[in-house]
């Protein structure tokens, strides 16, 4: 782009019966090039125009004339050094953005780790986006634990959103990992979960102690995977992914979101569903199941991963959902996404 306003700046003077108004262009292209291009090419346009300038100078018959000249090559000079000034400023914010985001990709991962690629007779994959590029921390959580038990899983979303959700959830999977493998089963396991959040409300203030709570599905693979069991707290179902059928794990009574044990309700008893060889169990957080198309529609991954099976990894589950939740909202989401997905292979585990 400088380089086309320049050639267009010089053709503007060469042309125009009044001199000099593409000097205008001339000024731009080198304060463009600051703003966006590395430090080289900014000097290699600021002498550009400076050259240019002096062309035009002599073609009018002007470069002898040392007042004129003097002004106008020094006016684009000036503005040459503008422009470098300009880059240097973008590129030291740049250089702090970088920092700023490899620290927040760091806590990310130490808050929110990859879970194991592999337990036992399952294949899992996980995917976390957070709604703005830039923000690579957020308030969705998921983990994967082989227990004595069976394997158990847990997807949550925290309410709220910055480093205060962010805390959240390192409580909410620190005492998920301590527990995983001590609770006889998921409804005490959502207990612990409760009062771990409980006492972490209490040391906030009130405004926040009284409107937060945190959605979550707890699951449970039997040790055979031949069946899943789920409790719901308050959180959007999973999905059956079965060949090319998807269809809602819908709970008969959902439960309240953790962090609400105030309100005197108790917890619902977890339910068992089959769960085929093949199959994969989708889980996800309301970025997904929340997501709007243009006329207000909320997306449906049963009704809309229907027919695109069959699939083979649980990375080609969350794929597809991935592509088509963007092909249904068509611009930029408004919500962080994150999305568990867990097959159970047909075939043994191979090697590390």
């Amino acid at each position: 782009m400088p380089a086309a306003m320049i050639v267009g700046g010089a053709l503007w003077n060469l042309l125009s019966p009044r001199a000099y108004w593409g000097d205008y262009l001339l000024v731009a292209a080198v304060t463009v090039a600051g703003a966006l291009l590395s430090l080289r090419h900014t000097i290699v346009a600021a002498v550009a125009i400076v050259l240019v300038e002096a062309a035009l100078l002599f073609q009018g018959g002007y470069l002898g004339n040392a007042a004129v000249s003097a002004i106008e090559l020094a006016n684009l000079g000036f503005t040459g050094l503008i422009a470098i000034g300009v880059n240097r400023v973008v590129a030291r914010h740049g250089r702090r953005l970088q920092t700023m985001r490899s620290v927040a990709e760091a806590a990310q991962r130490a808050v929110l780790p990859a879970p194991p690629a592999r337990v036992g007779p399952l294949a899992v994959a996980a995917l976390y986006k957070a709604a703005h590029i830039e923000a690579l921390i957020g308030g969705d959580a998921y983990a994967v634990q082989d227990t004595q038990y069976g394997t158990r899983l847990l997807i949550a979303d925290v309410r709220g959103k910055g480093m205060g959700a962010v805390g959240v959830v390192s409580v909410l999977l620190g005492t998920f990992r301590a527990m995983a493998d001590q609770a006889p089963d998921l409804a005490v396991l959502a207990g612990h979960l409760e009062r771990a959040l409980v006492r972490e409300g209490s040391l906030r203030e009130e405004e926040i102690r009284m409107e937060g709570f945190v959605t979550a599905l707890l699951g449970e693979i039997t040790p055979e995977a031949e069946h899943v069991r789920l409790l719901s707290c308050g959180h959007p179902s999973p999905y059956l992914v079965h060949d090319a059928t998807v269809r809602a794990l819908d709970p008969s009574e959902p439960g309240l979101p953790l962090g609400m044990s105030g309100l005197g309700v108790p917890q619902p008893a977890p339910e068992i569903w089959p769960f085929p060889p093949g199959s994969t169990l989708l889980l996800v957080t309301d970025g997904v199941t929340e997501a709007r198309d243009r006329s207000g529609t909320f997306y449906d991954p049963a009704a809309r991963l229907s027919g695109q099976g069959p699939f083979r990894q649980p990375g080609q589950v969350i794929d597809a959902l991935v592509h088509d939740v963007e092909q249904w909202t068509g611009r930029p989401r408004d919500d962080d996404m994150a999305i568990l997905a867990i097959t159970r292979t047909t075939s043994p585990p191979t090697g590390p």
